[in-house]
C-alpha cells in the first residue's frame, strides 16, 4: 500500500523520516498526524523512532540504513546515538560515521542487500557501508547526478528513479541491484524521488502532492498490492534466527 502525507506542510517526507524493514526513524516537531500515520502501518510491527540527528529534522537525509544497520554522520550527539541505539533492535548495528559528505542520505541509497554511493566516497566510509549494513557496494550516478540518495528509492522488491534516467542505465542499475526498477516522480512531478517518498518491502509513504498515477506506479513497482508485514518481518525473524544458529 503507499500512503500520502506532509510534515509541517511539507510535501518532502523523505526529507524527515527513514523507514527499513526492521524500524523507522521520523523526526521531532511534526504534527500529531505524522506519526499517526507511521503508527497506523508500522507500529503492529516495527519500532517507531522519534528522534533528531545533528539537531536538525532532517533525518532521512542524515541518515542511511537497512534491516542490519544503520549510519549516522559525525556531527550527531552523543545523546542522539545512545537514544536511537537504545530504541532499535538489539540486531541492529549503529554507528556514527566520519566522513566529509555528511548528509548520508543524499550519498547513499541502499536496500538490505545492495548499496549505491556517491563516486567520491571515502574508501573507509564504502568499507563501512558494507560492513555496518551488510550489503554490496557499488560506485555509481543516477541520470548523471552524483547524489544517488537522493535521485532514487528502493526496497528489496523494486525501485524508483530519476525521469532522466537511460534504458541503458536502467538495465545497468537493475541488473546490479536485481530488483525491477522503473523511471518516475513523485509529487506531482518533483524528480528528487528519495526527498518526496521512503519505502520499504510492504509500505510507501509519499509526499501529500503526489498524484494518483504516479502512486499506481509506486505501488505497482514496490510490489506493494498484496504485500503483508507480518510475513516480512517473520521471515526476518526467521532468517536471523538461522543465522544466530
Amino acid at each position: 500500500m503507499a500512503v500520502r502525507l506532509q510534515f509541517e506542510n511539507s510535501n518532502d517526507i523523505g526529507v524527515f523520516c527513514n523507514v527499513t524493514n526492521a524500524y523507522v526513524l521520523t523526526a521531532f516537531g511534526g504534527s500529531e498526524n505524522f506519526y499517526s500515520v507511521f503508527e497506523a502501518e508500522c507500529a503492529d510491527h516495527i519500532p517507531i523512532v522519534k528522534t533528531s540527528v545533528c539537531g536538525t529534522t532532517l533525518v532521512g537525509r542524515m541518515t542511511v540504513g537497512n534491516k542490519n544497520g544503520l549510519m549516522m554522520p559525525s556531527g550527531t550527539t552523543d545523546q542522539e546515538l545512545m537514544h536511537v541505539r537504545n530504541s532499535l533492535p538489539d540486531s541492529v548495528v549503529v554507528q556514527r560515521v566520519d566522513e566529509r559528505l555528511s548528509a548520508l542520505g543524499n550519498v547513499i541509497s541502499c536496500n538490505d542487500y545492495v548499496a549505491l554511493i556517491h563516486p567520491d566516497l571515502d574508501r573507509e566510509t564504502e568499507e563501512l557501508v558494507a560492513d555496518v549494513l551488510g550489503v554490496e557496494v557499488f560506485r555509481q550516478t543516477i541520470a548523471g547526478n552524483v547524489l544517488v540518495g537522493s535521485y532514487c528509492s528502493f526496497s528489496n522488491q523494486g525501485g524508483l528513479v530519476h525521469p532522466q534516467t537511460s534504458i541503458e542505465d536502467l538495465d545497468e542499475l537493475s541488473s546490479l541491484l536485481q530488483v525491477p526498477l522503473v523511471a518516475g516522480t513523485v509529487n506531482r512531478g518533483s524528480d528528487v524521488i528519495a526527498a518526496g517518498m521512503a519505502a520499504n518491502d510492504w509500505i510507501a509513504f509519499c509526499g501529500l502532492d503526489t498524484t494518483a498515477t504516479e502512486l499506481q506506479v509506486v505501488e505497482s513497482v514496490f510490489k506493494l498490492r498484496n504485500a503483508q508485514p507480518a510475513n516480512i518481518v517473520n521471515e526476518m525473524r526467521s532468517s536471523l534466527i538461522d543465522s544466530m544458529m
